[in-house]
């Protein structure tokens, strides 16, 4: 057998002989594994993206292990190990209970008025304990070369404001405020009386609070977050809060926040309002609340536990907590990553992998060039913008070329003080950009992480060095299945910035609009058209008649990504093969399998994925992402490359009529 017959194989593994491709190509490719596999039971969902993850898991435990195995006392081996350390000594957070916070509660408990406590909590949001607002400094929306701090709407403690008021969430909500008595008795050791009461005046604030709150669809809408105002204007829209006391309590000086972006005005303006109405003691109440829940986790394995049950449980259906050492990991990762990233670069990213994915960038890149110039719906003016653009695409891979400096930062053997420690140096490292120059060296995310992003402000694509394996990428194999997995993954990032939030930014990465009214009006009208097809789709496992339909408009800007991704990622594919003096049409076959089949045989592979139930309908609620089945099938139903290769015809599930497709890019 030859290694392109083993590639295919392995793309294959999973298959079912039983379905048509022309059907479901997710299940044909997939079927065996979804019908077989059992989530593990610490696990809400598993597949392509879960196994990357777990493995980088392993790999990153045992760096953290030899870490703490020369018992380093000073660096960022010390930060690591001691941070690790500290969370796996359940022995010491057991014996503490939630004496760790008092001193926040005695912040809280001391205010004597509604002024007072407003500079309490500000205190606190540093550390990790939210409010009814949050904050956080980014890049400015208008402006690419400055940056500025966001306020948006926050406060409540299920995943979007309308499970406070959607009819299909009631029973979710009914635990949930039975999650929040159970909850308080277990952390203040109240009385069932008094917990009931005290937890009826948390939930009551949590429901006034959503009801003010932007719907999760409206939250993506670059037009409606972005509110630029003077500090001086946003305090009088949003009046009955004691803004200025809360900010300098949170370190923010006047001219640090002369201007701000206001993502949620109304939002922020109708929870000042519930401030302002509603009793101290309430808000005293409310602000004890978020203390326990931000800390829950780095407190007693009884409390922790608590936590999972409703947070893992009810919302995501895991029905067992991880394994200590896993959640450890995940929290030193998101702590400390960059520190870890470093050593699992030198471990894990083989040097050759970054130039065989600078090529395959290159090749998305003109593609999308040839593309545009060949469009019959754009005129020359906004093509002549999109190429622009596409020039101006930066590709980060791997890792970054300036690791983030951690020596402000202090670790030492107490879990909760250290995860104040940790959140006060993220909070401060936004609040010392504000008047500097942009940082664009900068990573969002760690090199172990199995994921990628487009970030518009900057007009970049970035792909962390644990994603670049199998089944999305291996230099070794065949080049169709490498433009079906990781070239379609970077087509959809690449994708991002002409989806319908991405495409207000320009070339600069400012929200400009360099759209004729004739061309945005067409765009507008082949992604609504795309909007009314993910509109009709129900996930398989939940029946027919299910409520829980995929969100058309709030996955949109994702579902433009993936079209745009498989696409795009086509005519990459043909690009390397001209390179080598071949078409898509005359490549070699493999095990019978066209070079354009194999494409779309990666593509579905990279897809494998099983949710619970609990969590898919969390994920269709609030996820800008449509589920696994979807990203493949919604996908290939509008690729005319799909229906050709394997003669997709009326009356096969995939087939769409050619004037129905939606063609974008």
């Amino acid at each position: 057998m030859t290694t392109s017959n083993i590639h295919l194989q392995r793309v294959l593994e999973a298959a079912d002989p039983n379905v048509r491709i022309q059907d479901d190509l997710f299940r044909a490719v997939n079927g065996t594994w979804l019908d077989t596999y059992e989530i593990p039971a610490d696990l809400s969902s598993d597949g392509s993206f879960t196994a990357l993850h777990i493995q980088a898991e392993e790999q990153v435990r045992d760096i953290i292990e030899e870490i703490s195995a020369k018992n380093p006392t000073e660096g960022e081996a010390q930060k690591v190990a001691s941070f690790f350390n500290s969370w796996m000594n359940t022995e010491s957070a057991n014996a503490k209970g939630t004496e760790p916070l008092a001193g926040d509660i005695q912040a809280i408990n001391r205010a004597t008025s509604k002024d007072e406590l407003a500079v309490a909590v500000g205190s606190l949001m540093p550390t990790g304990v939210g409010t009814f607002f949050g904050i956080n400094v980014d890049t400015d929306l208008n402006d690419p070369e400055r940056y500025v701090a966001f306020l948006f709407q926050a406060g409540i403690g299920l995943p979007d404001e309308a499970y406070y008021r959607e009819p299909q969430f009631a029973e979710v909500l009914e635990k949930y405020r039975a999650f929040t008595t159970s909850f308080m008795k277990l952390g203040y050791g109240l009385t069932d009386a008094v917990a009931e009461t005290e937890s009826a005046t948390v939930f009551g604030l949590e429901k006034a609070f959503a009801a003010t709150h932007m719907n999760v669809v409206d939250s993506r809408d670059t037009d409606k977050i972005n509110n630029p105002m003077s500090w001086n204007e946003f305090v009088a829209s949003a009046p009955g809060f004691n803004w200025a006391g809360a900010m300098k309590a949170a370190g923010f000086t006047e001219d640090k926040l002369a201007n701000v972006i206001v993502m949620t005005p109304d939002a922020l303006a109708g929870s000042a309002r519930v401030w302002a109405e509603t009793p101290l003691d309430d808000l005293k109440e409310y602000s004890r609340w978020r203390v326990l829940r931000g800390r829950s986790n780095v407190l007693t394995e009884e409390i922790d536990r608590a936590n999972f049950d409703f947070y893992g449980r009810v919302l995501s259906g895991t029905t067992e907590q991880r394994a200590r050492w896993k959640r450890g990991v995940q929290l030193v990762n998101g702590s400390l990553g960059e520190a870890v990233g470093k050593l699992y670069v030198e471990r894990h990213f083989p040097p050759d992998h970054k130039a065989a994915m600078l090529q395959l960038v290159d090749d998305l890149l003109e593609a999308y060039r040839q593309s545009i110039r060949g469009l019959d719906w754009m005129g020359s003016d906004t093509k002549t913008k999109a190429l622009e653009k596409v020039d101006s695409f930066v590709t980060k891979i791997g890792y970054p070329d300036k690791w983030l400096d951690y020596s402000a930062l202090t670790i030492g053997d107490d879990l909760v003080e250290n995860l104040r420690q940790i959140n006060q140096f993220e909070f401060n490292r936004g609040i010392e950009k504000l008047g500097k120059p942009m940082d664009r060296s900068e990573w969002f995310m760690s090199p172990q992480t199995v994921n990628a992003y487009y970030n518009p402000v900057w007009n970049e694509i970035v792909f962390p060095a644990a994603i670049l394996q199998f089944p999305f990428f291996d230099p070794e194999r065949d080049d169709s299945f490498n433009y079906g997995g990781i070239g379609a993954v970077i087509g959809h990032e690449i994708g991002h910035g002409f989806d319908d939030q991405g495409s207000k930014y320009d070339a600069s990465g400012a929200l400009h609009n360099w759209w004729t009214e004739t061309d945005r009006t067409e765009f507008e009208k082949r992604t609504s058209a795309l909007v009314n097809q993910y509109e009709q789709y129900i996930p398989e496992q939940f029946g027919p008649d299910s409520p829980h339909h995929v969100q058309g408009a709030l996955t949109l800007g994702e579902n433009i990504g993936d079209l745009g991704g498989l696409s795009i990622g086509l005519k990459a594919y043909a690009i390397a093969l001209a390179r080598a003096g071949q078409t898509l049409e005359d490549a070699p076959e493999i095990d019978r399998y066209t070079a354009t089949q194999r494409v779309l045989l990666s593509y579905a592979r990279i897809w494998q994925e099983k949710r619970r139930s609990e969590l898919l309908e969390t994920l269709i609620a609030t996820d800008p992402h449509s589920p696994a089945e979807f990203r493949c099938n919604g996908v290939v139903k509008n690729v005319d490359a799909f229906a050709e290769a394997f003669g997709v015809e009326a009356g096969d599930a995939l087939y769409l009529d050619p004037e129905e497709r939606v063609r974008i890019w």
